[in-house]
């Protein structure tokens, strides 16, 4: 098949998949994708790709096959369940692992396809869904240099760099693993802190203004103080993707015989969160936690100014 019409499939077409889904066309990609969500594969039909009615019919033809769902048994299902991709996927095409899982799943996972020809890119991703519209993730990547060679234009597509951190799997999903600790902890910090904030009678839109150009700033305070401070819960990334990330990093922990306390007490809040019935909120959603136990909103003035209040 002609490289300007390789075709490429996708499963998973939500907030990050589906993004790079459309980046595939516009690389000139072939795009075959299935996801559970009617409205998501309509989504991709308008953008130019082709909606299959199963996992396995996406994959026929495929050169490569992304896997961009949520969890491992998310992907256990895709690839391996009832019309699985890789009953359709043709023997030597390479599959693209996106989803963040435990390091050990994504190396069981390399062994077993690999029984069936098809070589793994153990390859989650980081950048949100902002970053993922504009072409521009971060890759943590490992596997087979062939692999990567198969891959590499559909990860320019996709991404802004890609780290190839080694030949086995596994080595991608455990440095996803740490970015996603340090993630769930400045986001939990993060919304500790402006709660505090509100506490002491200080007002929050000059903290915040001060701490971005402060040495307590992080990627995540800056990112994630606005969707608090404009009362926008809408979910960019969701409460529950930390439960089960922080989940995967203390569950390594205990394997590895690691202390976490920073990651268990972070998981925590993400943990009352849930329970309090947001975990499909964004996961700035923590503050509500900080802010039902003392009584206080964080909210900033630009939006009661905005809403003339």
């Amino acid at each position: 098949m002609p490289r300007e019409t390789a075709a490429v499939a996708v499963i998973g077409l939500g907030a990050m998949g589906g993004p790079m889904a459309k980046n595939l066309l516009r690389a000139g990609f072939r795009v075959r994708g299935y996801d559970l969500s009617p409205a998501a594969c309509r989504a991709l039909a308008e953008a130019g790709g082709e909606p299959a009615p199963s996992p396995a019919a996406a994959a026929r033809e495929a050169e490569l096959l992304h896997v961009v769902v949520a969890s491992a048994d998310q992907v256990e299902a895709a690839l391996f369940g009832e019309d699985g991709a890789v009953a359709g996927l043709p023997r030597g095409s390479v599959v693209l692992l996106h989803s963040t899982v435990p390091p050990r799943f994504a190396r069981d996972l390399a062994a077993r396809l690999s029984s069936t020809g098809h070589p793994l890119l153990d390859a989650p991703i980081s950048g949100g869904r902002v970053r993922a519209e504009a072409g521009t993730l971060t890759v943590m990547a490992s596997g087979p240099a062939a692999a990567f060679a198969a891959a590499e234009r559909a990860l320019a597509a996709i991404a802004a760099k890609v780290f190839r951190l080694g030949e086995e799997a596994g080595i991608g999903s455990s440095v996803k693993m740490i970015n996603q600790l340090l993630a769930g902890v400045h986001i939990a910090a993060a919304c500790e802190a402006m709660a505090l904030a509100v506490r002491a009678g200080v007002d929050p839109d000059r903290v915040y203004e001060v701490i971005r150009e402060s040495a307590g700033n992080s990627w995540m305070f800056e990112n994630r103080v606005p969707h608090i401070l404009a009362r926008d819960f809408t979910p960019l990334s969701a409460v529950d993707i930390f439960v089960k990330d922080l989940g995967i990093v203390l569950d390594a922990g205990r394997e590895w015989r690691f202390p976490l306390p920073l990651a268990a007490a972070a998981h925590q809040q993400y943990l009352a969160a849930a329970a309090m019935g947001l975990g499909r909120d964004d996961d700035s959603s923590v503050v509500r936690v900080y802010e039902r136990l003392a009584g206080i909103e964080v909210r900033g003035r630009r939006r009661d100014e905005a809403q003339g209040r």
